[in-house]
């Protein structure tokens, strides 16, 4: 397996990514809440289910042909 000549430029502007890293957050505050307790009033698994979603949305995305874009 090789990386593609332009990763950075992937990296950077590809839609999936983005989406990943999204959803990475999204994982992330499922882990913090409950540390946050009863202050936020966000049921249980809201951040999970958003995450999943995202991660479907990057996969289609990864898929899509994207068009090309300028620096």
């Amino acid at each position: 397996m090789r990386l593609s000549s332009d990763w950075r430029r992937v990296l950077r502007r590809a839609w999936s990514i983005r989406l990943i890293v999204v959803a990475g957050l999204l994982s992330g505050a499922e882990v913090a809440l409950p540390l946050i307790g009863e202050a936020a009033a966000i049921p249980p698994g809201a951040f999970a289910a958003a995450s999943g979603l995202v991660t479907a949305a990057a996969f289609v995305a990864r898929l899509l042909a994207q068009q090309e874009q300028e620096d």
